[in-house]
């Protein structure tokens, strides 16, 4: 008789099942974001969360253990996203000028892609920053930021572009502001001046107008 061979598990199920977590958390997240980004924190519902994910909340809070374990992932994954997308081109191959001029606008360009991460900062900034206090990933996603900064005024430094002692965190506030303050406060903006802003022409302008700014401070 031919001796009988154990089955070999089917490659295909057993990937399947490694990563259902994975896309049930991401799904979760993803209706997380909808809900707190409408809502804010005090405002959403787990129900209505789970609810948008196809989940239920037993299974939200066996992952997030309870809403603010939730928030402050969802708020984490929202910078995540952001510095990937940011450090995805090489600003260290680029001339001071040009990364410089890449930065702004990337920042810029993302607020207007991303409303749901504008309302999430206005909401954290309301709890005045008490869960993102928790977080262990935030000041790491930043160093690297502020690394390629701080290369991009030293090299703008020695090529006589760039003024001397220019503290790179003011640098960058100064660079994430005028792209949120624009994008936060978009639709009194428009109301008061009558001008459409979220247009794309008015957002060409906008982002011009700080560039040349931003240059122009950092001319020597």
């Amino acid at each position: 008789m031919p001796k009988s061979k154990t089955a070999k598990p089917d490659a295909r199920k057993t990937t399947g099942r490694t990563r259902q977590p994975d896309v049930t958390r991401r799904n979760i997240l993803d209706a997380a974001l909808v809900e707190f980004a409408a809502k804010g924190l005090s405002g959403a519902r787990v129900d209505e969360i789970a609810a948008r994910s196809g989940s239920n909340k037993r299974m939200i809070y066996e992952y997030f253990g309870n809403k603010d374990g939730l928030w402050l992932t969802v708020l984490e994954r929202a910078y995540e996203r952001m510095r990937e997308e940011e450090h995805a081109i090489d600003v260290a191959r680029m001339s001071p000028v040009e990364g410089m001029r890449y930065l702004m606008e990337f920042n810029f360009k993302f607020c207007s892609r991303n409303p749901e991460f504008i309302a999430l900062l206005n909401a954290e900034n309301l709890h005045k920053a008490s869960f993102l206090k928790n977080s262990k990933k935030i000041r790491e996603l930043y160093t690297p930021l502020l690394v390629v900064i701080t290369d991009l005024l030293q090299r703008g430094q020695r090529d006589g572009v760039f003024r001397k002692n220019v503290d790179p965190v003011e640098l960058y506030t100064t660079i994430a502001a005028l792209g949120f303050f624009y994008f936060s406060n978009i639709h009194t903006l428009s109301t008061i001046f009558g001008r459409n802003l979220l247009s794309p022409k008015q957002q060409k302008t906008r982002l011009d107008h700080s560039i040349a700014v931003v240059l122009g401070y950092l001319r020597p």
